[in-house]
């Protein structure tokens, strides 16, 4: 199991990820623009360099849901691999069997 602070980490990252998005989205539209002109992205990004870091969506770390094991995770079923095998054994997960030949 993870440390407790560290699953509260990356819970309040994700709080600031969707605090920040509608801001980011439209500085970085902005930047993308190929209208604008040079002054206006250069405003634009030093904007965009002032969020907080933990606004941006890739700081964030997937974690198992249960545990919140960093590693293993497997993305679909939001679990780690090890959690994600007992519940396939237990049958929590409809069409998951353990392959056997």
């Amino acid at each position: 199991m993870a440390k407790k602070c560290m699953i509260a980490k990356e819970k309040q990252k994700k709080e600031t990820v969707n605090k920040f998005k509608l801001k980011r989205d439209k500085i970085k539209a902005v930047i993308k623009s190929p209208s604008s002109t040079d002054e206006e992205k250069e405003i634009a990004i030093k904007q965009l360099q002032k969020l907080p870091r933990n606004s941006s969506p890739c700081r964030g770390r997937n974690r198992c849901n249960l545990t919140g094991r960093p590693h293993g995770f497997y993305r679909k079923f939001g679990l780690s691999r090890n959690k994600l095998r007992e519940a396939a054994m237990r049958g929590d997960i409809p069409g998951l069997v353990k392959a056997s030949w």
